[in-house]
């Protein structure tokens, strides 16, 4: 038997067309902001344009400004051979599923070939230097592309969050989707640890995503993603003390 699951109304612009191809990429806002962080560089990099966005009556009624432009948080975005799903600000736990569901049915609708999940693990005593990248690939074809790129892989633990959910329906329906796990800061968003994950999509999928000006202005980038946390919490429900238990990681 089939099992379906929930999910949220993915929004299209009028007259476009969500058939892209090649490889998509989410990122969303867990551990050190690192998904978030890394897909907002994709997509401002690749000049990606924004196709559509992800809604639900639950949600919260907020719009982010950047640039002036205010926008819905969780939105979608595709180029030439590459989609991006990205979502802006952190959602109860028990949405994980919905979300995750959503990501497969954007997947599915854009015809791409493979699916790479951006995301951060906590690790208290992070240096500022060697950030460790992890990775887990669903199905064969997925582990396989990570042993010949020589990238470390996950052996034993658990993932958890939307993440992790993404992971076992790779396992389940046999499709190419990796997880890029980089540690992060628990203390602050995390710039450079998403650009160590960017760097392992350029190995991944051979596509140049330039990094020197990411580098180079990684603190005021660190310091404008904390500001739109701080000035989103207000509209937002307070997390639970056992929130850091929800970020993916591994034992």
């Amino acid at each position: 038997m089939k099992q379906q699951f929930g999910t949220y109304d993915l929004v299209l612009r009028s007259g476009v067309d969500p058939t892209t191809g090649g490889v998509a990429i989410c990122g969303f806002t867990t551990a050190g902001m690192v998904g978030v962080i890394a897909t907002s560089h994709i997509i401002e990099s690749l000049n990606l344009t924004q196709l559509g966005t992800v809604m639900d009556e639950n949600f919260p009624a907020v719009a982010l400004i950047q640039n002036e432009v205010p926008r819905h948080p969780v939105r979608v975005y595709q180029g030439d051979g590459i989609g991006v799903f990205t979502a802006e600000i952190q959602f109860e736990k028990e949405q994980d599923i919905a979300f995750g569901s959503t990501v497969l049915e954007w997947y599915r609708a854009g015809g791409f070939d493979q699916l790479i999940i951006i995301d951060g693990i906590l690790k208290p005593e992070k240096q500022i230097q060697g950030e460790g990248l992890f990775a887990v690939g669903a199905n064969e074809t997925a582990r396989s592309r990570l042993k010949s790129l020589d990238l470390q892989t996950i052996q034993r633990g658990i993932v958890s969050g939307i993440t992790g959910f993404l992971l076992s329906e790779g396992d389940r329906l046999n499709l190419d989707i990796t997880a890029l796990l980089s540690e992060a800061s628990p203390m602050y968003p995390d710039v450079r640890a998403a650009a160590v994950a960017i760097e392992a999509i350029t190995e991944m999928t051979g596509k140049e995503i330039p990094l020197s000006k990411m580098l180079e202005n990684a603190r005021s980038i660190e310091q404008s993603v904390q500001e739109i946390i701080e000035s989103a919490t207000p509209l937002l429900p307070s997390p639970d003390d056992d929130d850091a238990m929800n970020d993916p990681s591994f034992g």
